[in-house]
C-alpha cells in the first residue's frame, strides 16, 4: 500500500512539473529562512550557558535616581565593592572583576594597538574558560603576569608555546613588562565575556587603589552559595553602600552630586538580552529575535498559502482518480493518508533544498547578524528536534486541509466531471489575500525604513563631517608636545585647519540660574569651531586678544540656555558651579546646537571651556578633498616622528556618524531581503493560480473570441479577480505597518513623518508586480487560436 501511494506521489509530481516547482521552491525559501533564524535564535538564548556555575552567577547592578525623573540602570560598580559585598554579605561565596580598556602593547621595537582585560586571580575559577597551558589558579596572581588566547600568542610568537615570554603594556605613559603565564582557549561565540589578552586586577588594586564609592567603572560578578535569597542580597547590598559611602556622598553633594545609588544583582544568563542594563558587553535586544521570528513566519505561511491554493486548486484534475478509487472502496481516511504522505513527500524534498539554501545563505546571513553560525549547530540535539517539528508542523499545515477537501469529493460527479467547489471559495481567496497582506506590509515598512536611513545619513548635523580626520593622540597631559602636534599638523600639505579637543566623550554637572544642568563637556581652544564649521548664534569665539577666556569664560549651546531658563541670548550670564568647583563663569559665546551624538538622542545641554590646565587628547583636521592622501602622509610621518612608540590610527568624521547606524543599515537590508522573498513567493503563488484559473476556462476563453471579444477584454475578464483580491490585500495592510512603523520610529528622537506617499508608492508597487505576475499569463492566453481553445478537453 505505501508503495503505491509513493508511486503515485512521485507520478503526479513529475506530471505538474510546474507546480511542483513553484511548491517546492517557496517551502524552501520559507523553510529556510525557518533554518536560519532557528539557528540565531538557539544563538542568543544559549549564551553564557557553557558556564559550570552559571546558576550561582549574577553581576552588580547599580540603579542610579538622580534630579528631573533620572532613573538609569548600570552593570558597572567601583573597585572597593566587590570585595565589600564579600566580606559582609554571607550569600557572596567570591566575586571578580573583569573590566575590558585599550592598550598600547609592544614587541621589540614594533608597537600595537590592542583590547586586554583586568580580570581578578580567581577568573578561571569563576569562569569556565579553559586554559591550554598553565595553571588557571595562579595564572593572574603575580601582577606582571599576563594570559593570552591561542590565536593572540600565534600572532606575537608564531607559536601556541609562549609561557615564559613577555610583552610590554603602555600603563600611564610608561611601558611595562608583562610575562606569559597562561594560554587559553578562544572565548566562545556565545559567551557574553570576550578576552584575547588578561591582566591581572592585582596590578590596579596595588599600582592605581582607589576606594571612592561613586566611581563606576568595573563590571562585578558575585558567585552566590546555592540557595541564596538573592532580593535579600540586594537589600543588603544597599544598606553596605548607606553606611560606608556616607561620608563620601556627603561630601559629594556639597559639590552638586545629588543622586541616589541602589544596589542589586542580576541573573548572569539574563544579561546578554537585557538592553534597559547600560554597560552590558555583547548585549542584544530580543526585538530583533523577535522580528526575525516574524519574518520567518511569514515567508514560511505564504508558501504554505501557496501550496493550499495550488493544491485545491489542481484538486478538479484528480477528480477522476478520487471517483475510482472511492468506487472500488476505497475510504476517506485512506485518501487523507494518501494526501497527507504526497504533502509531506514534497516537503521533504523542499526541506532538502532548504538546507542546501541554508548553507549557501549563511555566510551573507552571518554578515548582516553580526554572528558566526554554522550548519555545525544542526547537531545540537534540542536543534535537530526544532528542525523535525517543523519539517512536520510544515507537512501538516500545508497538506491538511487540501487532503481534507479531495478526499471529499463525490465520486458520481468527477466521474462524469461535474464537481465544482461550492459556494464561493472564501477561504482561498482569503489565503490569497493574507498572502499579499503580509507582502504589502513589508512592502510599506521597507520604504519607511529606507527613508528614515536616508533621513539619518543626510540630515544636516549643524557641522561638517566632510573630509574631517579624527586623530587621537596619547600622552594627552603633555601639553607642549600637543603645541607641538597642533603646530606641524598644520604645515602639513593639504591641511586646512587643526584642533585640538579633550580626548573621549566627558559629561559632568553645572549649575546656572538657579538650575543644576547635566552637560556634555568639551574642552577646545579657539580653532574648534571654524574647523568643524560650527556656526555661533550670539557673542564670540575664544581668542588669544582675551586672556582671560582661559580660566574665566565658557560656550555653550542652545540647549543649555533653554535649560537654564533664560529669554535672552544667554551671553554675559554666568556659570555659577562647573564640575565640583563654584568659580563663577562667564558665557561670552553661544552656539548653534549641532548634533555631537546619533540622531537617536536629542541634544543636550553643552559646555566648552579653553582651560589651560585641562589635557587635549584628539585633533581634528579639515583636509582638502583632493589633497587627502598627501595630506594623511604628511600627518602619520608628522606623528611617527613626534611620538614613534604609538601606532598611527586615523578616522574620518564622517565614518564615525555612520556608523552609529549600522544597526539601522543592516536591518534595512534584512527587512529588503525578507519583502522580496515574500513577494517573489506570493507572485509564484498568484502565477500557478491564474494558470490553474485559465486551464479551467480554455473552452469560455474561445467562446468569448468567437463571440467577438477583444485581446484587453478577455485579458480583463481572467485578471479582473485576482487584482480585486491585491487591493484588499492593501487596504488590510495598511493599519498594521502604520502601527509598526510608529512604533519603530519612536526610537529616534529625530524622525521622518509617516507620509501617505509612501503608502501609495507601496500600493503602486504591489498593484504592479501583481498586474507583471498576472498580465504575462493572460495576455498570452488572450492571443490563442479560438479554435485550439475549442478543441481541448
Amino acid at each position: 500500500m505505501l508503495r503505491n501511494y509513493l508511486k503515485i506521489a512521485l507520478r503526479n509530481l513529475l506530471r505538474q512539473k510546474g507546480f511542483a516547482f513553484i511548491n517546492i521552491t517557496g517551502l524552501s525559501i520559507g523553510l529556510a529562512c525557518c533554518m536560519l533564524i532557528l539557528l540565531y535564535t538557539k544563538d542568543e538564548i544559549s549564551y553564557d550557558a557553557f558556564h559550570e556555575k552559571k546558576d550561582q552567577l549574577y553581576r552588580v547592578t547599580c540603579r542610579i535616581q538622580g534630579k528631573e525623573g533620572r532613573n538609569e540602570l548600570y552593570g558597572i560598580a567601583a573597585m572597593i565593592e566587590g570585595p565589600s559585598f564579600k566580606q559582609d554579605i554571607p550569600e557572596v561565596e567570591s566575586y571578580t572583576r573583569v573590566q575590558e580598556r585599550d592598550f598600547i602593547l609592544r614587541k621589540g621595537r614594533e608597537t600595537f594597538n590592542e583590547k586586554a582585560s583586568w580580570a581578578d586571580a580567581n577568573f578561571f575559577s569563576v569562569f569556565s574558560f579553559p586554559l591550554v597551558s598553565g595553571d588557571p589558579k595562579s595564572a593572574l596572581k603575580d601582577i606582571h603576569s599576563v594570559v593570552l588566547t591561542e590565536e593572540t600568542a600565534q600572532k606575537y610568537f608564531g607559536t601556541t608555546a609562549a609561557i615564559g615570554k613577555s610583552l610590554e603594556f603602555e600603563i600611564n605613559n610608561k611601558f611595562e613588562t608583562f610575562v606569559v603565564s597562561g594560554i587559553a582557549k578562544r572565548s566562545p561565540q556565545n559567551s557574553s565575556i570576550k578576552f584575547d589578552i588578561l591582566l591581572p586586577f592585582n596590578y590596579l588594586v596595588e599600582k592605581e587603589y582607589d576606594d571612592n564609592w561613586l566611581w563606576l567603572s568595573y563590571p562585578t560578578y558575585l558567585v552566590m552559595h546555592k540557595g541564596a535569597d538573592v532580593q535579600a542580597v540586594s537589600r543588603k547590598m544597599t544598606q553596605i553602600y548607606n553606611r560606608k559611602a556616607r561620608n563620601q556622598v556627603a561630601e559629594a553633594s556639597k559639590h552638586g552630586f545629588a543622586a541616589k545609588f541602589i544596589w542589586g544583582v542580576q541573573p548572569f544568563l539574563e544579561m546578554h538580552l537585557d538592553p534597559t542594563v547600560e554597560h552590558t558587553p555583547e548585549v542584544s535586544n530580543p526585538i530583533y529575535s523577535y522580528i526575525l521570528i516574524c519574518i520567518a513566519v511569514f515567508v514560511l505561511l505564504i508558501a504554505c498559502i501557496n501550496f493550499v491554493n495550488l493544491t485545491v486548486s489542481q484538486s478538479l484534475r484528480r477528480g477522476r482518480e478520487i471517483g475510482i478509487r472511492k468506487v472500488v472502496g476505497g475510504q476517506r481516511r485512506q485518501l487523507i493518508f494518501q494526501f497527507l504522505g504526497e504533502s509531506f513527500l514534497l516537503t521533504f524534498c523542499a526541506f532538502l533544498f532548504a538546507v542546501l539554501l541554508t548553507e549557501a545563505a549563511l555566510p551573507f546571513f552571518n554578515e548582516l547578524a553580526n554572528k558566526q553560525l554554522s550548519l555545525s549547530y544542526l547537531l545540537d540535539f534540542q536543534l535537530v528536534g526544532s528542525f523535525i517539528l517543523l519539517f512536520l508542523g510544515t507537512g501538516f499545515a500545508a497538506g491538511f486541509y487540501p487532503a481534507l477537501v479531495l478526499s471529499g469529493f463525490d465520486p458520481m460527479k468527477t466521474l462524469y466531471n461535474r464537481f465544482q467547489f461550492s459556494g464561493k471559495n472564501y477561504l482561498s481567496k482569503s489565503l490569497v489575500v493574507l498572502q499579499f497582506s503580509l507582502a504589502t506590509f513589508l512592502i510599506i515598512t521597507t520604504l519607511f525604513v529606507y527613508s528614515q536611513f536616508h533621513f539619518l545619513t543626510t540630515k544636516d548635523l549643524g557641522y561638517n563631517d566632510k573630509n574631517l580626520i579624527s586623530l587621537h593622540v596619547g600622552q594627552d597631559r603633555n601639553m607642549p608636545l600637543m603645541a607641538t602636534f597642533s603646530e606641524q599638523f598644520r604645515k602639513a600639505p593639504g591641511v586646512v585647519s587643526v584642533a585640538p579637543a579633550l580626548g573621549g566623550d566627558w559629561g559632568t554637572v553645572s549649575k546656572a540660574n538657579g538650575v543644576d544642568i547635566d552637560i556634555a563637556f568639551r574642552h577646545i581652544d579657539e580653532h574648534y569651531f571654524p574647523t568643524l564649521g560650527i556656526q555661533l548664534k550670539a557673542g564670540r569665539n575664544f581668542s588669544p586678544d582675551f586672556p582671560a577666556d582661559s580660566t574665566h569664560s565658557v560656550i555653550v549651546n542652545e540647549a543649555y540656555i533653554k535649560k537654564a531658563g533664560w529669554k535672552d541670548s544667554g551671553v554675559g550670564h554666568t556659570v555659577d558651579f562647573l564640575n565640583g568647583s563654584e568659580q563663577k563663569l562667564t558665557i561670552v559665546g553661544v552656539v548653534k546646537d549641532y548634533h555631537y551624538g546619533s540622531l537617536k538622542e536629542e541634544i543636550g545641554p553643552m559646555l566648552f571651556t579653553a582651560d589651560p590646565h585641562m589635557p587635549f587628547g584628539r585633533f581634528y583636521l579639515r583636509v582638502q578633498p583632493e589633497k587627502i592622501p598627501q595630506a594623511l602622509r604628511s600627518v602619520e610621518a608628522t606623528y611617527r616622528k613626534l611620538d614613534p612608540f604609538r601606532p598611527f590610527q586615523y578616522k574620518f568624521e564622517e565614518d564615525i556618524n555612520r556608523r552609529n547606524y549600522e544597526t539601522e543599515a543592516k536591518w534595512k537590508q534584512i527587512i529588503s531581503f525578507a519583502a522580496v522573498l515574500t513577494i517573489f513567493i506570493s507572485c509564484i503563488g498568484l502565477f500557478g493560480l491564474v494558470s490553474l484559473s485559465i486551464q479551467r476556462r480554455t473552452k469560455e476563453i474561445g467562446i468569448r473570441k468567437v463571440l467577438g471579444a477583444s485581446v484587453w477584454q478577455v485579458s480583463t475578464l481572467l485578471s479582473r479577480n485576482f487584482l480585486y483580491l491585491v487591493l484588499i490585500a492593501f487596504v488590510v495592510a495598511i493599519p498594521a505597518a502604520w502601527y509598526a512603523t510608529q512604533r519603530w520610529l519612536e526610537n529616534f528622537a529625530y524622525r521622518i513623518d509617516i507620509d501617505w506617499k509612501v503608502f501609495a508608492a507601496s500600493a503602486l508597487l504591489t498593484t504592479a508586480i501583481a498586474i507583471v505576475t498576472v498580465g504575462f499569463n493572460t495576455f498570452r492566453t488572450a492571443l490563442m487560436n479560438p479554435a485550439n481553445s475549442l478543441k481541448t478537453e
